[in-house]
């Protein structure tokens, strides 16, 4: 389970109206009861849902949108009419509603009961009539939803459900989000700067920078007990050489990640953070770049952007809280570079130190390189290959006011050769459509080369988050062509210029 996990629940509020009479409005409430019960059965919704009473008038309406807005564990709220609820009695609460929102197009009963079918039964399971007056004035406003039809006991229509809820915890938990940069960006570098207020005024992040000198300090008053109690994890969850172990210096080294992994997170936790960002080129007073420090902290959930990516670690954060609790990893990422061989061209992705050993396809081992850059002693990172199959890779970037997240469905794949001098966490993967396509549309659609890649989530669950963030998103994979992606581009172009 990820740090800081948000506390949240989903809100089910169900419409009708008095017209039906009191014995149908109590069927109502027994419906929508057995509906919350199911999908809390399911096992596939992240987050508990809770039964609200039926809304039959504009005032009901009202009060349980703005309660659901007042209440910081409320993630979202997904609405259903069993009945007719007339549409005009939910403007006022839809219009001050600030959670995510899910329309749900079902109906209690799965099927027709054709033999005994009549007024009694249409009057009550009228929800194709009742949803589709609700979906006109959610139109009409011009809300930022989510959809998702289809019987409520099936396993594809849960599954969308999980898919909305997981988006909605990650857009929640962002309009309270706070990340710490250690030192400012990395300079003359255009994709990893920014607008921080723009994006608060977005997704709600708080992005702020603290000195390198506030780490410099906390390291410094790290224990050597707390020290030694760190090496000894490291010794019991990854791969550490016993050579690594009996050299001074090299322990020494290994030494230094512990205490930064420790100063960091102190921080964070103390100031209630959800991620953070460090920078080579900003690291006066510190001995190394934090790298096995970084990618430990990453596993447990915080985001984290390399160069003073705030962008990329708050993504990271958000996959995160949208992968939790489901198989694979999700990390920070950067498009490094290509293998171009015909039929079998490829992408190696990695960084300097800090990938996240969530993605991992095997035990990581410890070990102690030259940077190569940045001019600090030389670090501890985890090294390993990512596990194979299918993932996505995606980039956050900035446009003036407007964002737009870039996603394209991948397919990792196992090292085709060894790479004994490559000491870095790294995986190889395959872009969809095709290689050609998965790149030129990236490039069309300006997509960064620092990426938050996962295995834990699809492109569906990002762009939902997107849907219900308000921004632009452009899905490269499967069935994609450069054409469709140009179109895309152009058309959100044009409205963005209005």
């Amino acid at each position: 389970m990820i740090v800081n996990r948000p506390d949240f629940d989903l809100w089910f509020v169900t419409g009708s109206q008095h017209l039906y009479g009191p014995e149908t409005l109590e069927q109502v409430a027994r419906d929508s009861r057995a509906i919350v019960d199911g999908l809390n059965a399911a096992g596939v919704i992240p987050y508990p849902v809770v039964w609200k009473p039926t809304v039959k008038t504009a005032d009901e309406v009202s009060a349980a949108l703005e309660a659901a807005t007042a209440d910081p564990r409320c993630a979202g709220v997904i609405t259903w009419m069993h009945t007719f609820s007339p549409a005009k009695m939910w403007i006022r609460g839809l219009r001050v509603l600030a959670r995510p929102l899910l329309q749900l197009h079902t109906q209690f009963n799965r099927d027709i009961p054709w033999p005994s079918i009549d007024m009694d039964f249409m009057n009550l399971n009228q929800s194709a009539h009742g949803d589709r007056e609700y979906a006109h004035i959610t139109a009409r406003l011009g809300l930022r939803r989510a959809i998702v039809a289809g019987h409520w006991q099936d396993a594809a229509t849960m599954k969308r459900i999980g898919v909305w809820a997981r988006a909605a915890a990650a857009v929640s938990e962002g309009r309270r989000a706070r990340f710490v940069r250690f030192g400012d960006n990395m300079r003359e570098v255009a994709v990893t700067d920014g607008d921080k207020v723009a994006a608060q005024i977005r997704f709600g992040w708080s992005v702020n920078a603290y000195g390198v000198g506030e780490l410099v300090t906390r390291v410094g008053r790290v224990t050597p007990a707390a020290v030694e109690a760190l090496v000894g994890t490291y010794k019991e969850e990854y791969v550490v050489d016993a050579d690594l172990l009996k050299d001074a210096r090299q322990l020494e080294r290994l030494k230094v990640q512990a205490r930064l992994e420790i100063a960091i997170r102190g921080f964070l936790e103390e100031g209630g953070y959800h991620g953070f960002t460090t920078n080579f080129e900003d690291l006066y007073g510190l001995d190394q770049l934090p790298g096995l420090a970084a990618q430990r902290l990453m596993s447990d959930g915080y985001g984290f952007g390399a160069e003073g990516d705030w962008k990329t670690a708050a993504l990271v954060r958000a996959m995160k809280v949208m992968g939790d609790g489901l198989p694979g990893g999700t990390s920070f990422m950067e498009d490094y570079t290509y293998h171009l061989e015909g039929g079998r061209a490829a992408v190696l992705g990695s960084h300097m130190l800090e990938i996240c050993p969530s993605i991992a396809a095997a035990r990581p081992r410890v070990e102690i390189h030259p940077l190569g850059i940045g001019g600090k002693d030389d670090p501890a990172r985890l090294v390993f290959n990512a596990a194979a199959g299918d993932a996505v890779n995606a980039s956050l970037v900035e446009f003036g006011d407007r964002f737009r997240l870039v996603v394209n469905e991948v397919h990792a794949i196992d090292a085709p050769h060894p790479m004994p001098r490559l000491p870095v966490a790294k995986a190889i993967w395959i872009p969809y459509p095709d290689f050609t396509t998965g790149l030129e549309g990236w490039l069309w659609a300006g997509g960064a080369h620092h990426t938050g890649y996962s295995t834990q989530i699809g492109s569906e669950h990002l762009q939902v988050f997107a849907d219900l963030a308000g921004i632009e998103f452009v899905r490269i994979g499967r069935g994609t062509t450069l054409e469709q992606v140009r179109t895309q581009l152009a058309v959100q172009d044009l409205l963005a210029r209005g």
